[in-house]
Formats: structure tokens, sequence, C-alpha cells
């Protein structure tokens, strides 16, 4: 559809070409942090472009790899925000993608080791699957800790409470070729307020190598480590490669399409903040692509994919970029003079 445009290709878009695009899409994919909202405040407009949206009759979903709350808490925020449609059944995260994988792919029998918060556990045990329960001593070791039986796959995702003794049981555990090696997404790192960033630990492990036992006889306790940096923690430590749930993967596309009848990729536009985890998403997908720029990438990044001489970074530039979603509204407007 990009094509049809004649646009495609890391060009600004507005006005009639937004309005066109509105009216040729059926199903909106929308990111949520740097998109829809930073942290506790709404993007400007935003609510009024999804709102819009849903009363026009348009399929709206939301895909985040944020693992953290399960989603009845998104719902809460979302409405918090003046999200006033958005439903239960629209909101599409990694945790809640990862308990789907586990119960209606692979329908595993036995425990998942869950490195992650509360909301990953939570989405699973509502998914009927039965998770590790984390009784260990303060002081235990890998050395003298226990290690639970029948675990038969371990799911990594955002851990706020991290300590080298779950990295070293999860090692553990991937010892069994049988036991699944799960990501709920692979970002490196995430954005904070003020320009900060959520750095991981992955080159403190890549550089020592570290072993489980090695990793395990450490007291340091880390907090607020990226899924994506404990991930190539493990990868390192147990020489396996994660099978990853949330974007860029297609299984989140899967989980919509299982959900949602008749969609078709050429119908739907994927609209997110970030190059290479959104805009490579919708290009895996085979969905046309939307780059925010009131988030993480910014257009010159998209302009150097562009120009760049590897055919692969080219999955990474986006079909259109708008400064905001807002600048959905102004064709909102147009399209509703011309009803008048």
């Amino acid at each position: 559809m990009a094509g049809a445009f004649g646009f495609k290709g890391c060009q600004k878009i507005r006005g009639a070409q937004i309005r066109g695009l509105l009216e040729a899409k059926d199903f909106f994919l929308f990111d949520c942090d740097g998109v829809i909202w930073h942290g506790e405040n709404a993007i400007t407009g935003a609510a009024k472009v999804v709102n819009a949206l849903i009363r026009r009759g348009k399929n709206v979903v939301f895909v985040t790899n944020n693992s953290t709350r399960p989603r009845e808490n998104y719902v809460n925020k979302f409405t918090r925000l003046g999200f006033t449609d958005v439903m239960l059944d629209q909101i599409f995260s990694s945790s809640y993608c990862s308990a789907l994988y586990l119960r209606d792919v692979v329908k595993v029998r036995g425990q998942v080791f869950v490195i992650g918060c509360e909301g990953l556990r939570m989405e699973l045990l509502e998914a009927g699957i039965p998770c590790v329960e984390e009784t260990d001593d303060p002081d235990a070791t890998i050395y003298n800790c226990a290690l639970a039986p029948d675990v038969k796959a371990v799911l990594v995702g955002h851990d706020d409470k991290l300590t080298f003794l779950k990295l070293a049981k999860a090692s553990c555990y991937l010892r069994d070729p049988e036991c699944l090696f799960l990501a709920t997404d692979n970002d490196p790192w995430h954005p904070l307020s003020g320009g900060r960033i959520l750095p991981g630990m992955m080159m403190v492990v890549r550089v020592l190598k570290l072993d489980p036992v090695t990793i395990g006889s450490f007291k340091l306790r880390s907090t607020h480590i990226s899924s994506g940096s404990l991930t190539a923690a493990l990868e390192v430590a147990s020489g396996r490669k994660a099978t990853v749930i949330g974007k860029p993967s297609c299984f989140m596309f899967e989980c919509i399409s299982s959900q949602f009848r008749g969609v078709d990729p050429a119908q739907c536009l994927m609209v997110g903040d970030r190059l290479e985890t959104d805009m490579l998403f919708g290009s895996n997908c085979g969905l046309d692509t939307m780059l925010t720029l009131t988030g993480v990438s910014q257009i010159e990044e998209a302009q150097e994919y562009r120009n760049s001489d590897l055919t692969t970074n080219h999955s990474y530039v986006p079909d259109y970029v708008v400064d905001t979603i807002a600048d959905f509204l102004p064709a909102f407007e147009d399209m509703e003079e011309q009803n008048d």
C-alpha cells in the first residue's frame, strides 16, 4: 500500500496523505511507550486519535514488549489517561503472548522458572501455567540452594529484583536440552525519563564469561535490568539461544490474528517509535510501518538505514514518518467536514 501512495521509504507525511492512509487501513497496531504515553503522561492528542479510530469502526490493538504488568493494569492506565474505549482484548503484551505460547503452542507440561516481575507471573498463572516459587534463604548460593523438579521452561523478562542466584538457577535448568529457553523480548535497554536509559549487564557477563557456579557465588544484587540484557547473559552462560516472543518476532502478530478474524497484513499499519523493534516487527509481519518521533528513534537514524548498502538494514526503515500521532487529528477533522 505504501508504494501506491508514492512515498514509501522514510518520508514524512501530513494532511491529505495521512487521511488517505486512515481511509485505506482497517487495522492499527500501536506500541505504547513513546507512542501513546511517556510514563504517566499521555502523548498530547493520543487519546483523541485512539478513541476516534475505535469509534470509526477501525480495529485498534496495542503491542508492547513491556512485560512488567498484567493486561488489567494496562486497561486501568488507558482509562486513567483518557483512553475511554480501550478494552482488555485489544492489549497484547509480551507477558500475555508468552503465556499463550507456553499454553497453546508448546503446551508445556511442567513448571516454568521465571526471571521477571510479578506482572509476568500473573499472566502465566492466569493461563494455568505453574511457576516455580522462590523460597530461598537470603544467604543462599548456587552451592546450597534448592533446584525445583520438573522445570520445563525458563522464561526471561524485565526483572526489578534480579539476583545472580536467579541467573545461576536458570543456567542450571537450561543444561537440560528438553527445557525451553524463552524471552519476552530482546530489547537491550529501555528509555527512562529525563533522557536516561535502563542499561543491562550483558557486557559484564560476556566479558567475564561467567558459568552458573561463578554467577551463583556473587552476592551482588542488581535491580532494573532489561530483559534483552538478561537474555544475553543467559545465552552466554548456557550456550543456547532464546526464542523471543515479543517484537520483532512475528508471534505477537500471530496472537492478534488468532483472536481477530480476517486480519489482512495489507490492511494493517504498525505505529511505533523504535526502528530496531517496532519497524522490524512490522517488516517481518508484512505490515506497513509508521515511525512517530515522540520516542526513541529519530528520522536521521531511519535515513541512515535507508541509505545503507546492507539490505538487511532496510527492514528497519519505516514506510511513513510523523512527528506525533496527534498529526492524525487534522485528517479526522477533514473527514468529518466531508461527511457533513
